[in-house]
């Protein structure tokens, strides 16, 4: 008896620890975006340290299709066809996601000269930022991320987490630069 009640404690820790992360990154399990992507029997191991770049090419971003909201999409993966996300807590210039966010998160890193290319044309510029992580790769101003919950190419399980977290598409604006002293509104 004592062991089974040790093993229900052990699982509700490690459900705690879990939920504790989450909720650092302004997430929950739950996706608020209706993603409608089936997950796959394929369950691959994930690393949640950074993504990087392969250092033998510049190029670091790829595109797919997928249906997202219900309606097929072209959005942003990385090499290896794991989709790219944004964190609308970020700046242009520095990330919001450190700590264990950043291991549930884990940053788009550049490790080569030059500068990030896509295998496809894209409407919007690659750049990189200089930040916490080192230097990671940013979308039209928007730092990209992987997310350790997609365990295939292909997901998009984290597309609406929090209410902060989004796939990045070929489409997403440009993210202007904070205004000093607040809102651009004046309210």
């Amino acid at each position: 008896m004592l062991r089974v009640l040790s093993r229900q404690f052990k699982l509700m820790l490690v459900m705690l620890a879990i939920g504790v992360m989450l909720v650092s990154c302004g997430g929950s399990s739950a996706a608020t975006g209706g993603s409608n992507v089936a997950s796959t029997a394929t369950v691959s191991t994930m690393s949640t340290t950074p993504t990087a770049a392969p250092a033998s090419g510049p190029v670091v971003v790829k595109t797919t299709m997928v249906s997202l909201n219900g309606q097929s999409t072209t959005i942003l993966t990385d090499i290896r066809g794991r989709t790219l996300y944004y964190f609308t807590s970020d700046t242009p210039t520095q990330s919001a996601c450190t700590g264990g966010c950043a291991s549930t998160w884990p940053p788009l890193l550049f490790q080569g000269n030059g500068s990030p290319q896509s295998a496809t044309p894209l409407p919007g510029r690659l750049s990189v930022v200089k930040d916490a992580h080192g230097q990671q790769i940013a979308y039209n101003g928007h730092l990209l991320y992987t997310y350790a919950g997609d365990t295939a190419p292909g997901q998009i399980h984290g597309n609406g987490v929090g209410g902060r977290w989004f796939v990045a598409t070929p489409s997403l604006s440009v993210l202007a630069p904070p205004t000093p002293g607040g809102s651009q509104y004046k309210y």
